[in-house]
Protein backbone atom coordinates (compact mmCIF):
# COMPACT_ATOMS: atom_id res chain seq x y z
CA UNK A 1 0.00 0.00 0.00
CA UNK A 2 1.15 3.25 -1.12
CA UNK A 3 -0.87 6.57 1.13
CA UNK A 4 -0.21 9.72 -1.21
CA UNK A 5 -1.69 12.97 -0.87
CA UNK A 6 -3.76 13.36 -4.04
CA UNK A 7 -4.47 17.39 -3.57
CA UNK A 8 -3.63 19.88 -0.37
CA UNK A 9 -5.12 23.12 0.04
CA UNK A 10 -3.94 25.99 2.35
CA UNK A 11 -6.48 27.44 5.27
CA UNK A 12 -5.88 30.59 7.51
CA UNK A 13 -7.01 29.23 10.25
CA UNK A 14 -6.90 25.41 10.19
CA UNK A 15 -4.13 22.73 9.00
CA UNK A 16 -3.86 22.16 5.34
CA UNK A 17 -6.74 20.34 3.74
CA UNK A 18 -4.87 17.16 2.86
CA UNK A 19 -7.15 15.32 0.42
CA UNK A 20 -5.57 11.15 0.94
CA UNK A 21 -5.85 8.07 -1.43
CA UNK A 22 -4.20 4.96 -0.63
CA UNK A 23 -2.89 3.19 -3.96
CA UNK A 24 -2.70 -0.77 -3.97
CA UNK A 25 -0.66 -2.40 -6.65
CA UNK A 26 1.08 -0.70 -9.88
CA UNK A 27 0.39 0.03 -13.43
CA UNK A 28 -2.52 0.58 -15.51
CA UNK A 29 -5.17 2.86 -13.80
CA UNK A 30 -7.75 0.63 -13.02
CA UNK A 31 -10.57 1.49 -10.49
CA UNK A 32 -10.52 4.73 -8.42
CA UNK A 33 -12.89 4.63 -5.01
CA UNK A 34 -13.97 7.84 -3.39
CA UNK A 35 -15.57 8.15 -0.61
CA UNK A 36 -17.32 11.20 1.81
CA UNK A 37 -17.22 14.10 -0.03
CA UNK A 38 -19.98 15.69 2.53
CA UNK A 39 -19.54 16.25 5.97
CA UNK A 40 -22.36 13.72 7.06
CA UNK A 41 -21.33 10.99 5.24
CA UNK A 42 -20.28 8.78 7.84
CA UNK A 43 -20.66 5.38 6.41
CA UNK A 44 -19.26 6.12 2.89
CA UNK A 45 -16.20 7.00 4.28
CA UNK A 46 -16.58 3.70 6.45
CA UNK A 47 -17.41 1.74 3.68
CA UNK A 48 -14.17 2.92 2.13
CA UNK A 49 -12.16 2.73 5.48
CA UNK A 50 -12.99 -1.48 5.52
CA UNK A 51 -12.31 -1.70 1.83
CA UNK A 52 -8.92 -0.25 2.26
CA UNK A 53 -8.48 -2.82 5.52
CA UNK A 54 -9.04 -5.84 2.88
CA UNK A 55 -6.91 -4.47 0.26
CA UNK A 56 -4.13 -4.36 2.34
CA UNK A 57 -4.73 -8.54 3.63
CA UNK A 58 -5.00 -8.86 -0.05
CA UNK A 59 -1.89 -7.31 -1.41
CA UNK A 60 -0.21 -8.76 1.50
CA UNK A 61 -1.00 -12.24 0.29
CA UNK A 62 -0.38 -11.52 -3.28
CA UNK A 63 -3.50 -10.69 -4.37
CA UNK A 64 -3.66 -8.25 -6.32
CA UNK A 65 -3.26 -8.49 -10.32
CA UNK A 66 0.30 -7.51 -11.61
CA UNK A 67 0.11 -4.54 -14.18
CA UNK A 68 -3.30 -2.86 -12.54
CA UNK A 69 -3.78 -0.08 -9.55
CA UNK A 70 -6.33 0.49 -7.14
CA UNK A 71 -6.67 3.38 -5.41
CA UNK A 72 -9.28 4.27 -2.52
CA UNK A 73 -10.19 8.15 -1.02
CA UNK A 74 -11.92 7.61 1.93
CA UNK A 75 -12.55 11.00 2.71
CA UNK A 76 -12.71 14.47 0.55
CA UNK A 77 -14.42 16.86 3.16
CA UNK A 78 -13.28 15.89 6.60
CA UNK A 79 -13.03 19.66 7.27
CA UNK A 80 -17.29 20.09 7.46
CA UNK A 81 -16.94 16.22 8.42
CA UNK A 82 -15.02 17.84 11.95
CA UNK A 83 -17.87 20.15 12.77
CA UNK A 84 -20.40 18.08 11.56
CA UNK A 85 -22.05 20.33 8.95
CA UNK A 86 -23.05 18.08 5.48
CA UNK A 87 -21.49 21.00 2.55
CA UNK A 88 -18.31 23.39 2.63
CA UNK A 89 -18.02 25.29 6.66
CA UNK A 90 -17.52 28.52 5.08
CA UNK A 91 -19.87 29.46 2.16
CA UNK A 92 -22.56 25.72 2.36
CA UNK A 93 -21.25 24.76 -0.89
CA UNK A 94 -21.63 21.47 -2.07
CA UNK A 95 -17.92 19.80 -3.86
CA UNK A 96 -20.39 17.74 -5.25
CA UNK A 97 -21.81 20.21 -7.10
CA UNK A 98 -18.18 21.95 -8.27
CA UNK A 99 -16.89 19.31 -11.00
CA UNK A 100 -14.63 19.52 -13.35
CA UNK A 101 -13.12 21.98 -11.10
CA UNK A 102 -11.71 25.57 -11.95
CA UNK A 103 -7.80 25.84 -9.81
CA UNK A 104 -8.22 29.97 -10.22
CA UNK A 105 -12.13 29.76 -8.63
CA UNK A 106 -13.96 29.17 -5.33
CA UNK A 107 -12.48 27.16 -2.47
CA UNK A 108 -14.81 24.10 -3.29
CA UNK A 109 -13.86 24.25 -7.49
CA UNK A 110 -10.12 24.46 -6.50
CA UNK A 111 -11.07 21.37 -4.37
CA UNK A 112 -13.00 19.28 -7.09
CA UNK A 113 -10.10 20.95 -9.56
CA UNK A 114 -7.39 19.35 -7.38
CA UNK A 115 -9.36 16.04 -6.66
CA UNK A 116 -10.05 15.45 -10.46
CA UNK A 117 -7.09 16.17 -11.79
CA UNK A 118 -5.93 13.00 -9.28
CA UNK A 119 -8.65 10.62 -10.64
CA UNK A 120 -8.58 11.11 -13.96
CA UNK A 121 -7.31 8.14 -16.28
CA UNK A 122 -8.85 5.27 -14.48
CA UNK A 123 -10.66 2.85 -16.12
CA UNK A 124 -13.49 2.37 -13.96
CA UNK A 125 -14.70 4.74 -10.92
CA UNK A 126 -17.08 4.40 -8.19
CA UNK A 127 -18.37 6.72 -5.96
CA UNK A 128 -19.71 6.02 -2.43
CA UNK A 129 -22.66 8.65 -2.95
CA UNK A 130 -25.55 9.50 -0.27
CA UNK A 131 -29.06 9.96 -1.04
CA UNK A 132 -30.34 13.54 -0.45
CA UNK A 133 -33.91 12.26 1.21
CA UNK A 134 -33.97 11.13 4.45
CA UNK A 135 -34.90 7.79 4.79
CA UNK A 136 -33.67 3.97 4.69
CA UNK A 137 -33.60 1.93 0.79
CA UNK A 138 -31.90 -0.70 -0.64
CA UNK A 139 -28.34 -0.88 -1.30
CA UNK A 140 -28.24 -0.59 -4.95
CA UNK A 141 -25.54 0.71 -7.71
CA UNK A 142 -26.63 3.41 -10.04
CA UNK A 143 -25.50 4.41 -13.49
CA UNK A 144 -26.64 8.08 -15.05
CA UNK A 145 -27.28 7.16 -18.88
CA UNK A 146 -24.05 9.26 -20.34
CA UNK A 147 -23.70 7.01 -23.43
CA UNK A 148 -19.83 5.74 -21.91
CA UNK A 149 -20.61 3.03 -19.71
CA UNK A 150 -22.03 -0.07 -20.36
CA UNK A 151 -24.85 -1.23 -18.48
CA UNK A 152 -23.82 -4.83 -18.30
CA UNK A 153 -20.87 -3.87 -16.16
CA UNK A 154 -23.35 -3.03 -13.04
CA UNK A 155 -23.95 -6.66 -13.17
CA UNK A 156 -20.78 -7.78 -11.72
CA UNK A 157 -21.05 -5.74 -8.34
CA UNK A 158 -24.11 -8.56 -7.53
CA UNK A 159 -25.97 -6.54 -5.70
CA UNK A 160 -29.93 -6.72 -5.76
CA UNK A 161 -30.63 -4.00 -8.22
CA UNK A 162 -29.14 -1.48 -10.31
CA UNK A 163 -30.80 1.23 -11.85
CA UNK A 164 -30.18 3.88 -14.81
CA UNK A 165 -31.27 7.35 -15.37
CA UNK A 166 -31.64 9.57 -17.74
CA UNK A 167 -28.89 12.71 -16.26
CA UNK A 168 -30.67 16.38 -15.00
CA UNK A 169 -28.97 19.68 -15.98
CA UNK A 170 -27.43 19.84 -12.17
CA UNK A 171 -25.54 16.62 -12.79
CA UNK A 172 -23.18 18.13 -15.27
CA UNK A 173 -21.17 19.39 -12.47
CA UNK A 174 -20.58 16.06 -10.75
CA UNK A 175 -18.53 13.80 -10.23
CA UNK A 176 -19.88 10.73 -11.48
CA UNK A 177 -21.21 12.56 -15.15
CA UNK A 178 -17.28 14.23 -15.32
CA UNK A 179 -15.71 10.83 -15.19
CA UNK A 180 -17.53 9.68 -17.80
CA UNK A 181 -17.48 12.25 -20.00
CA UNK A 182 -13.66 11.57 -19.51
CA UNK A 183 -13.32 8.25 -20.32
CA UNK A 184 -14.11 6.52 -16.94
CA UNK A 185 -16.81 4.11 -16.86
CA UNK A 186 -18.10 5.49 -13.53
CA UNK A 187 -20.81 4.37 -11.18
CA UNK A 188 -22.34 5.23 -7.94
CA UNK A 189 -23.18 3.07 -5.03
CA UNK A 190 -25.25 3.38 -2.27
CA UNK A 191 -25.64 1.89 0.91
CA UNK A 192 -28.60 2.40 3.25
CA UNK A 193 -27.27 4.80 5.58
CA UNK A 194 -25.49 8.40 5.43
CA UNK A 195 -24.31 9.90 8.82
CA UNK A 196 -24.18 6.63 10.88
CA UNK A 197 -22.16 3.36 9.74
CA UNK A 198 -24.46 0.23 9.25
CA UNK A 199 -22.15 -2.81 9.54
CA UNK A 200 -24.59 -4.89 7.49
CA UNK A 201 -24.68 -2.81 4.64
CA UNK A 202 -21.05 -1.80 5.21
CA UNK A 203 -20.09 -5.44 4.39
CA UNK A 204 -22.58 -5.30 1.49
CA UNK A 205 -20.66 -2.41 -0.07
CA UNK A 206 -17.19 -3.50 0.42
CA UNK A 207 -18.05 -6.91 -1.02
CA UNK A 208 -19.93 -5.65 -3.83
CA UNK A 209 -16.85 -3.33 -4.66
CA UNK A 210 -14.47 -6.27 -4.43
CA UNK A 211 -17.13 -9.14 -6.18
CA UNK A 212 -16.57 -5.89 -9.42
CA UNK A 213 -12.72 -6.08 -8.84
CA UNK A 214 -12.87 -9.83 -9.38
CA UNK A 215 -15.04 -10.37 -12.72
CA UNK A 216 -12.69 -7.57 -13.89
CA UNK A 217 -9.54 -9.11 -12.87
CA UNK A 218 -8.21 -7.01 -10.44
CA UNK A 219 -7.46 -9.09 -7.64
CA UNK A 220 -7.97 -12.75 -6.46
CA UNK A 221 -10.33 -13.75 -3.62
CA UNK A 222 -13.41 -15.85 -2.84
CA UNK A 223 -16.52 -14.16 -2.12
CA UNK A 224 -19.78 -14.40 -1.86
CA UNK A 225 -21.84 -15.20 -5.08
CA UNK A 226 -23.94 -12.14 -4.66
CA UNK A 227 -27.55 -11.78 -6.36
CA UNK A 228 -28.63 -12.20 -10.00
CA UNK A 229 -29.16 -8.11 -10.63
CA UNK A 230 -32.30 -6.55 -12.08
CA UNK A 231 -31.86 -3.49 -14.12
CA UNK A 232 -34.33 -1.23 -13.27
CA UNK A 233 -35.15 2.48 -14.78
CA UNK A 234 -35.86 4.98 -12.61
CA UNK A 235 -39.05 5.82 -14.10
CA UNK A 236 -40.27 2.31 -12.83
CA UNK A 237 -40.37 3.66 -9.21
CA UNK A 238 -43.46 4.87 -7.75
CA UNK A 239 -43.45 7.49 -5.20
CA UNK A 240 -45.90 7.61 -2.13
CA UNK A 241 -46.63 10.97 -0.71
CA UNK A 242 -48.19 11.91 2.61
CA UNK A 243 -51.92 13.25 2.80
CA UNK A 244 -50.97 15.79 5.75
CA UNK A 245 -48.27 16.39 8.19
CA UNK A 246 -48.18 14.86 11.59
CA UNK A 247 -46.35 11.60 13.34
CA UNK A 248 -45.50 8.95 11.04
CA UNK A 249 -45.71 5.34 12.45
CA UNK A 250 -44.68 3.47 9.25
CA UNK A 251 -46.13 -0.53 9.21
CA UNK A 252 -43.38 -1.79 6.10
CA UNK A 253 -39.41 -1.19 6.34
CA UNK A 254 -37.46 -1.83 3.30
CA UNK A 255 -37.23 -4.73 1.31
CA UNK A 256 -40.73 -5.85 1.71
CA UNK A 257 -43.02 -6.89 -0.50
CA UNK A 258 -46.53 -5.58 -0.98
CA UNK A 259 -49.72 -5.36 -2.67
CA UNK A 260 -52.29 -3.13 -3.83
CA UNK A 261 -54.62 -1.66 -0.64
CA UNK A 262 -51.85 -3.12 2.03
CA UNK A 263 -51.44 -0.22 4.70
CA UNK A 264 -48.31 1.33 4.42
CA UNK A 265 -48.39 3.95 7.56
CA UNK A 266 -50.64 5.81 9.51
CA UNK A 267 -50.47 9.76 10.09
CA UNK A 268 -50.92 10.45 13.97
CA UNK A 269 -52.09 14.02 15.20
CA UNK A 270 -49.25 15.49 17.09
CA UNK A 271 -51.14 17.22 19.81
CA UNK A 272 -54.49 14.83 20.26
CA UNK A 273 -52.67 11.32 19.04
CA UNK A 274 -55.69 10.70 16.77
CA UNK A 275 -54.94 8.33 13.36
CA UNK A 276 -55.44 11.23 10.77
CA UNK A 277 -54.66 9.68 7.65
CA UNK A 278 -53.91 6.18 6.28
CA UNK A 279 -51.54 5.18 3.57
CA UNK A 280 -52.13 2.19 1.82
CA UNK A 281 -50.01 0.81 -1.44
CA UNK A 282 -51.74 1.79 -4.68
CA UNK A 283 -49.54 -0.72 -6.35
CA UNK A 284 -48.23 -4.20 -6.33
CA UNK A 285 -44.57 -3.85 -5.29
CA UNK A 286 -40.77 -3.35 -3.09
CA UNK A 287 -40.80 -0.98 -0.45
CA UNK A 288 -37.09 0.41 -2.11
CA UNK A 289 -37.10 3.50 0.22
CA UNK A 290 -38.99 4.54 3.43
CA UNK A 291 -38.77 8.03 5.20
CA UNK A 292 -37.28 7.09 8.55
CA UNK A 293 -38.05 10.64 10.45
CA UNK A 294 -40.90 10.91 12.66
CA UNK A 295 -42.03 14.23 11.90
CA UNK A 296 -43.35 14.50 8.31
CA UNK A 297 -45.04 17.11 6.40
CA UNK A 298 -47.80 17.68 4.06
CA UNK A 299 -47.09 15.97 0.64
CA UNK A 300 -43.60 14.65 1.38
CA UNK A 301 -42.47 11.56 0.28
CA UNK A 302 -42.92 8.73 2.52
CA UNK A 303 -42.09 5.59 0.36
CA UNK A 304 -40.19 5.09 -3.37
CA UNK A 305 -41.68 1.25 -4.53
CA UNK A 306 -40.06 -0.79 -7.65
CA UNK A 307 -43.48 -2.07 -9.46
CA UNK A 308 -44.02 -5.44 -9.85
Amino acid sequence: MRKTVIYSIQSPYREPLEITGFRFGKGEKALCVVGAMRGNEVQQMYVCARLVNRLKELERDGCIAAGKEIMIIPCVNYYSMNIGKRFWTMDNTDINRMFPGYDLGETTQRIADGLFKGIQGYAYGVQLASFYQQGDFLPHVKLMETGFTDHADMLDFGLPYAFVREPRPYDTTTLNYNWQVWGTKAFSLYTNATDDFDESSAKAAVDAILRFCVKKGLIRTKLPGGYVTEIIEEERLVQIHSHCAGICRSRVRTGDEVRSGDLLCEIIDPLEGDVISKIYSPINGIIFFRYNRPLEFEKSVLYKMIKI
